[in-house]
């Protein structure tokens, strides 16, 4: 089973893992001579640090320093497990989890937020994607691995922690106090348009996405009538199960069509994934919206927290031209890690490929443009005093209700989103 995102995306959830699990694998085959040299260096390296170094060492730690120095070197997301760390993550409960609620990377001796999930502790202390966590209460993060980070960071239910946090534009530093939480991850979120759209809202891929996002659907039917356009929320969405990606795409598109490949210097990482029709458990049938999905008018959002499995579903719906992309570039986390045990119980977390879109564009480290570009406002801004930004959707056509939905009010991408679909609907109705 495929994962991205979380332990497989930008690192590392503070609270939440969720990683590839896969058997050890044969050694791929290499130039006998090169390995040989290689392996014969390091043994030296090893024997004269044992020989001539001036204190007494342990050899299981000093294998298990190379280790970890050997995988830090290749990129920001792989890394080694201690057994302790590895049993943890093994035990991880998909769906519920404690901690801070933010999936993060390691960057320049920082921790970096990719995401603060909604309604988590730490999006309610106000963390932004690509804020800089230099400080994890008393502990300084330069020098710990992604790993110790995240052991830092967590802690008892209801207990706090004080980050220190650099975001750019800030002289100075700030302190941001979040209170730790059991959170429950709710995938799905939905809710009615003017009775004519449907906004759904995802916040993370996991397991059951697509079923939930199918059946939000087949209500959104019902209530709208028959649906006359769609906008799916990716934004701040950090990632998760890839399967669940392609199958959410997989409602919009038709069936066969390319949702992402892999490429990899090694073959067995390499795949080609497509849209599948998606079975909700129950055996619901729903033909008559699966019809309509693969042509109703579709507005995706994304903005800089939108990462990994998000970029697979928004950069498949714009490579068929199926969406309309609305928002900000997204992240740029296209890579896919797997973690592989080892034979004294500890197991490493390695980066084996690269994601691409359906038209041979690579997220890793560009992100996906979007095909309007909105940014959102600052606070007490109206978005259309903000560059780049028309007039609220609520004020575009006279007479029409302001949307009640779940975005708060001055949300100047979702008001375009709003906009646009009245747009295509107006040509249709014309």
């Amino acid at each position: 089973m495929e994962w991205i995102g979380a332990t497989a995306a930008k690192g590392f959830r503070l609270g939440f893992a969720l990683a590839i699990f896969v058997q050890a694998v044969p050694l791929a085959t290499a130039d006998p001579t090169e390995k040989f040299d290689a392996v014969r260096e390091f043994a030296e390296a090893y024997d004269q640090i044992k020989s001539r170094y001036a204190d007494r060492l342990d050899e299981k730690l000093l294998v298990s320093n190379a280790i970890k120095g050997m995988v830090a070197a290749l990129d920001p997301f792989s890394y080694y497990l201690e057994p302790d760390a590895y049993d943890e993550l093994r035990q991880e409960t998909v769906g519920v989890f404690g901690g801070l609620g933010m999936e993060v990377s390691l960057e320049k001796g920082a921790v970096k937020v990719v995401s603060a999930f909604e309604d988590s502790p730490a999006y309610r202390a106000g963390l932004l994607a690509g804020d800089l966590i230099t400080r994890l209460g008393e502990t300084d993060v330069a020098g710990l691995t992604l790993e110790q980070a995240v052991q830092h960071a967590r802690g008892e239910p209801d207990s706090s922690i004080a980050l220190t946090v650099l975001r750019k534009g800030d002289a100075e530093p700030r302190i941001v106090t979040v209170r730790r939480a059991i959170i429950h991850a709710r995938s799905v979120k939905s809710e009615t348009i003017d009775s004519a759209y449907f906004y759904l809202k995802i916040t993370h891929f996991h397991k059951h996405t697509a079923e939930n996002m199918l059946a939000a659907l087949a209500g959104g039917y019902q209530q709208t009538g028959g649906l006359k356009g769609v906008i799916l929320d990716l934004r701040d969405n950090p990632g998760g199960v890839l399967k669940s990606a392609v199958a959410v795409s997989a409602t919009f598109l038709p069936e066969d069509a390319l949702v992402v490949y892999t490429e990899s210097a090694s073959e067995q990482s390499r795949m080609r994934l497509v849209a599948k029709p998606v079975y909700v458990t129950g055996g619901e049938d729903y033909s008559t919206l699966r019809a309509a999905l693969k042509s109703v008018p579709l507005v995706v959002l994304v903005n800089g927290g939108s990462a990994s499995a998000a970029e697979v579903v928004a950069g498949a719906l714009q490579s068929h031209d199926r969406a309309t992309i609305v928002g900000t570039r997204t992240f740029g986390k296209g890579s896919v890690q797997v973690v592989l045990p080892l034979s004294a119980g500890s197991a490493l977390k390695l980066t084996t490929a690269y994601y691409s879109t359906p038209d041979g564009r690579k997220i890793n480290g560009t992100g996906l443009v979007p095909d309007i570009a909105v940014e959102q406002s600052p606070i007490g801004v109206a978005c259309s005093e903000a560059a780049g930004v028309g007039a609220p959707a609520s004020k575009v056509l006279a007479g029409e209700p302001a949307p009640n939905v779940a975005p708060a009010e001055g949300d100047c991408q979702f008001d375009r989103a709003v906009e646009i679909l009245r747009r295509l609907r107006n040509l249709v109705e014309s």
